[in-house]
């Protein structure tokens, strides 16, 4: 279940209640904490909600932590004050559709460019294609080049498309090491190399990974969150029309080789694909 605490006169969250729970118990939380989950009509001290009645052992031993100051009590209680029973609005941080599009997008855009540019310098591409190595270290180069992005603009050319920002969870900028290492997290962890079935499997598990904590793995681990905007009908329609110049792209490249490889692993494709081609470039 999602939490919404109210600590420092602001509204944090949401954050999961294994997580506000582990706050909890490291004495990061006090008692009288103001909290709210769906289902409660109004804010309550943590130490009145029943979600965490197992976990209020701490309260009677005398907190952890030594609570709100002052000047925190009274923030808190004008943020009250004007919020009223009223819940949080839902975040737009996650916006986890948006984030999935805005990577793929980039990656997509790089990978044409990239076998563009192999096959403009005369490579051979159906050595390059069967090259392992090469494969592997691919999506190397671009993110090396988001860490940069992220670090100077708080953004990439699909993030951007897509009305998303990259920013500490206070608000400032990604120091290069920081980018550099969320970026690092994103390639092994986040999309397994782009390797397909390893994508896949790393895909989904960030999926349920970032419903449960609030925030995508590698953003949770960094400090990191991502701020977004209202998303205008024509950046939807040009990221949907740069994705599908950037596939054909790609496949005016490597399709004849993925064709060749398919018609020798199945037979019995062969005479189809000769009678009607894949995509052609012309020969360097």
């Amino acid at each position: 279940m999602d939490i919404w605490i109210i600590r420092n006169g602001e509204k944090l969250g949401p954050i999961h209640d294994y997580e506000a729970r582990r706050r909890i118990q490291a004495g990061e939380l006090a008692s009288d904490t103001h909290a709210w989950h769906e289902g409660l009509d109004a804010w309550r001290p943590l130490c009145e909600m029943a979600l965490f009645k197992d976990d209020m052992n701490w309260i009677q031993l005398g907190d952890l932590d030594a609570g709100p100051t002052h000047e925190e009590k009274e923030e808190e209680a004008a943020l009250l004050a004007a919020t009223g029973a009223s819940p949080p609005p839902r975040p737009s941080g996650m916006v986890l559709g948006r984030r999935f599009w805005a990577r793929w997008l980039d990656i997509h855009v790089y990978i044409a460019i990239w076998w563009l540019g192999m096959w403009a310098t005369g490579r051979n591409i159906e050595a390059v294609f069967g090259n392992l190595w090469v494969m592997a270290g691919q999506l190397v180069p671009w993110f090396i080049a988001e860490s940069i992005l992220i670090h100077h603009f708080a953004t990439t050319p699909g993030k951007w498309l897509f009305g998303l920002r990259v920013v500490n969870t206070n608000g400032t900028p990604l120091s290069l090491s920081a980018a550099t290492v969320r970026s690092f997290r994103i390639l092994v962890g986040g999309i397994g190399f782009g390797w397909a079935l390893l994508a896949v499997f790393c895909q989904t598990l960030s999926f349920f990974t970032a419903r449960r904590l609030g925030n995508a793995l590698w953003d949770h681990a960094g400090g990191h969150r991502v701020e977004s905007q209202p998303l205008a009908a024509w950046r939807i329609l040009a990221a949907v029309c740069i994705f599908f110049a950037a596939l054909q792209l790609q496949m005016a490249v490597i399709a004849p080789y993925v064709f060749k490889n398919t018609a020798e692993a199945f037979p019995f494709l062969k005479e189809e694909l000769e009678k009607n081609p894949p995509w052609h470039l012309p020969p360097r």
